[in-house]
């Protein structure tokens, strides 16, 4: 496969979701353990709208450059491959990682965390912010920062796995021992239908959990249906839901909710799950900061029920390798609500922070690709 000399990324000076440009830069050569990848498909995440707009600061660890191309989850094609380094005991140059033209890979989140917890390094090179990332006709990967995906996917939905469906598994699976997963008998509820609660009710479904779907939208929720969901919640003429969550699990609670409002929704969160679950935190699309000077302290709250409060930053390559398996097993299609061209990105990303989408949002870099 040849590459040509020039290729077209979008740049963010995080400064606005209005003041997105493209620019051209020439094609990228790899270089030792390196490959050199044809985008398909980008996903967007709401991630990449806080970095575009400054307000991705909350890891104080981690600098953010003045201007990067946007964005960290993509599929796509090799199309060249570095030289091989003969260092076989590094951990980061392991022969299972080597790849070949035509490999159909997705990118991972933070290329270095391969497996474990997370650490302040992993953070520092993670995809659109503070590395560059992926919204670009063509980019260079270490061997090790991408994945091999299932033939059943497209390219749309392949791209969909690295943050939403990851983080979906990590949550509901990261606290347990002996390599278990969710399973029959347990509830899951699901906050809204961004992304991430979508992925978390196809997974938990798909592994016989029984889900439960919030929204404010009944629309919505008949398609949270048709996913796999066994109840829905309105929470807009329902809005004591925690309520309802507490009659369909006879009073028990929910086993772990995958938590997104953050400070809109965190109190009632604490209300409704079981003696001894789990709180996945994965996003304050409510807030970041507590606006109520009357609430209970949070350590208060967890003693109450004996609860996990748990934040959920992705996952390591191991476990993305493990989802992946269960996915294909399972034959789970990610959901793709819509797609925009590659000249549409900024719109793309003005679509999904309005909060209208279902699923996942994705912008289609090579428009012929599968």
């Amino acid at each position: 496969m040849t590459s040509p000399q020039k290729v077209k990324q979008w740049l963010t000076g995080q400064d606005g979701l209005d003041k997105l440009k493209t620019t051209e830069v020439d094609c990228p050569v790899p270089g030792e353990d390196e490959v050199l990848v044809e985008i398909h498909t980008v996903s967007l995440n709401y991630r990449d709208t806080e970095v575009c707009m400054g307000l991705y600061n909350h890891h104080k660890s981690v600098e953010q450059p003045p201007a990067i191309v946007p964005c960290s989850d993509m599929c796509g094609i090799v199309v060249a491959v570095g030289p091989t380094s003969s260092n076989t005991s590094d951990p980061y140059k392991n022969t299972a990682f080597r790849l070949q033209t035509g490999d159909r890979v997705i990118s991972t989140f933070a290329p270095s965390h391969l497996t474990g917890q997370i650490q302040a390094k992993d953070l520092g090179n993670g995809l659109g912010g503070p590395a560059p990332g992926v919204l670009a006709q063509y980019r260079i990967f270490p061997t090790f920062g991408v994945v091999k995906v299932p033939e059943y996917m497209s390219d749309a939905e392949a791209s969909c796995l690295p943050i939403a469906a990851m983080t979906a598994w990590m949550s509901l699976n990261c606290m347990r021992p002996n390599g278990e997963i969710v399973s029959k008998g347990e509830t899951i509820v699901c906050q809204g239908t961004g992304g991430v609660s979508i992925s978390a009710a196809q997974i938990a479904a798909a592994a016989g959990a029984d889900v439960i779907v919030t929204s404010s939208s009944d629309e919505k929720l008949q398609r949270a249906k048709s996913l796999g969901a066994r109840e829905t919640i309105n929470y807009r003429s329902n809005p004591d839901w925690e309520n309802s969550v507490l009659s369909a699990t006879k009073d028990q609670g929910a086993d772990i909710i995958i938590e997104v409002g953050g400070a809109s929704t965190l109190r009632r969160s604490f209300d409704c799950v079981r003696f001894g679950g789990l709180i996945a935190c994965i996003g304050y699309l409510g807030g970041k900061q507590d606006q109520e000077a009357d609430r209970t302290n949070t350590n208060l709250l967890c003693l109450k029920r004996n609860v996990t409060l748990k934040g959920i930053l992705n996952g390591p390559r191991d476990e993305l390798e493990r989802m992946i398996a269960f996915y294909e097993r399972n034959k789970i299609k990610p959901v793709v609500d819509k797609e925009f061209s590659f000249e549409e990105a900024d719109q793309a990303l003005k679509y999904l922070f309005s909060a209208g989408h279902f699923g996942k949002v994705v912008v289609r870099v090579k428009a012929s690709g599968r």
